[in-house]
């Protein structure tokens, strides 16, 4: 039986019912679990939602160079509407905000993140972006 890798991070994605994407990470972000975060993020935009993420990285240990690299680049294709971020320290503030300035400078799009010392706080901040959003759509035919 083999023990399991203590440096394998855990992943923990779900929807909740008010539309936010709630994405946990335990240990070392991979690249198998920035994939799967992109690909939640692409199938609730796909379904003509807008997604808004919040982002607990209170337990990440560590983000890998080339995990930063392959989120940084836009080749996983995700596409946020709104990112709050809970419990991160100075480094991964500055970590986050180095890849999503990459991102909006090679997509060609923007998008707000902030960081909170609680989900509550995040949670609000992100259903009030999606009201901004929703307000600027013209309505549906």
């Amino acid at each position: 039986m083999h023990e399991p890798d203590p440096r394998r991070g855990v992943l923990e994605l779900r929807e909740q019912p008010n539309g936010i994407l709630h994405v946990m990470a335990d240990g070392e972000l991979s690249e198998e679990m920035a994939r799967s975060i992109a690909a939640a993020s692409r199938r609730i935009k796909e379904s003509g939602r807008e997604v808004l993420a919040l982002a607990d990285v209170s337990r990440i240990k560590a983000i890998p160079h080339d995990v930063r690299k392959l989120m940084a680049s836009g080749a996983l294709g995700a596409r946020h509407d709104a990112v709050a971020v809970v419990g991160a320290s100075f480094t991964l503030r500055v970590l986050a905000m180095l890849t999503v300035r990459s991102m909006n400078l090679l997509t060609s799009r923007s998008y707000p993140i902030e960081f909170f010392a609680t989900e509550a706080e995040a949670c609000a901040w992100l259903l009030a972006q999606g009201e901004r959003i929703r307000a600027r759509q013209p309505p549906a035919a």
